[in-house]
């Protein structure tokens, strides 16, 4: 147990980022529990409530990801990115507990011609991002004690994500076609966790943008994966246009770190080094 005497509820756990934020957790010493589907449904009022009976802190990485498959399963992901995370606050704020929420930067639209900064008015353009928007909104209309960290194009070990797509791809043989005007920030989930420990330590308020340092467009992130790992790929670039698909993507995904940088007391590390050591574990 933490020095506080403690107690963390993580909703998601399971999942790719949950996994390893649960990971950083345990090695900080706190005394955690991880609750994740099929044994626990956060849509589920009463599930909730006993999950949070005896805690005064819960992170919630719970959600419904797949955002192509959200433009026609609309209700099930406003159901876990939205009704579920208001119903949390409710129950959050009735009981003295902090939430940490994750959100995602497809709640921009990705058109603007900078990096987004937390007061920047979102326009999500999918039902992935509109769901994601109306969670962070119902969160906060809850008045519970609350964080929210939005982050962006994330990887690791225990969960599907672009990079593990790409070598997928690359050991069939296949020839790869990757998008190269969608810029953003390979983020590895273990950099998330470090952070919103951070944020934890501190019980922090408000609203946060969290991503590794740098920019880079999807293409040369397939570029630097196939370097590092030496594989031979037949890799071409091609637009966002080129693709017909049911979700439309943000170009810019961009995040001015700023305001979360502050607070962590060093400098975000560049996207290439987490990246890089992430490799090396494959």
């Amino acid at each position: 147990m933490n020095e506080t005497g403690e107690k963390i509820v993580i909703l998601g756990g399971k999942g790719m980022l949950g996994s390893d934020l649960a990971s950083e957790c345990t090695n900080r010493g706190y005394d955690i529990t991880v609750l994740d589907l099929p044994g626990f449904d956060i849509t589920d009022a009463g599930q909730v409530k006993e999950a949070l009976s005896d805690t005064k802190i819960v992170i919630n990485c719970a959600a419904y990801t797949n955002v192509e498959k959200a433009e026609s399963e609309s209700e099930l992901a406003y159901k876990v990115n939205a009704d579920a995370v208001g119903m949390l606050g409710e129950i959050a704020k009735a009981n003295g507990i902090w939430v940490l929420h994750v959100s995602t930067d497809f709640v921009f639209d990705g058109s603007s011609d900078r990096p987004y900064v937390e007061t920047d008015e979102p326009n999500p353009i999918s039902v992935y991002g509109k769901s994601k928007l109306a969670g962070e909104k119902l969160l906060i209309e809850s008045r519970c004690s609350h964080c929210i960290m939005r982050v962006e194009w994330t990887y690791g070990l225990a969960g599907n994500n672009f990079v593990a797509k790409l070598i997928s791809i690359a050991k069939a043989g296949k020839p790869l076609k990757v998008i190269d005007d969608q810029i953003g920030s390979p983020t590895a989930t273990t950099q998330v966790s470090k952070a919103i420990c951070e944020l934890l330590k501190r019980k922090e308020q408000g609203l946060f943008h969290f991503a590794s340092s740098g920019y880079v467009s999807r293409y040369d992130m397939a570029r630097f994966v196939f370097d590092k790992l030496n594989m031979d790929v037949d890799l071409s670039s091609c637009k966002t246009s080129d693709y017909v698909t049911a979700a439309a993507r943000p170009l810019n995904s961009c995040f001015n770190c700023g305001k979360i940088e502050a607070l962590l007391g060093e400098p975000i590390r560049p996207w290439q080094q987490p990246l890089e050591e992430f490799l090396g574990q494959l």
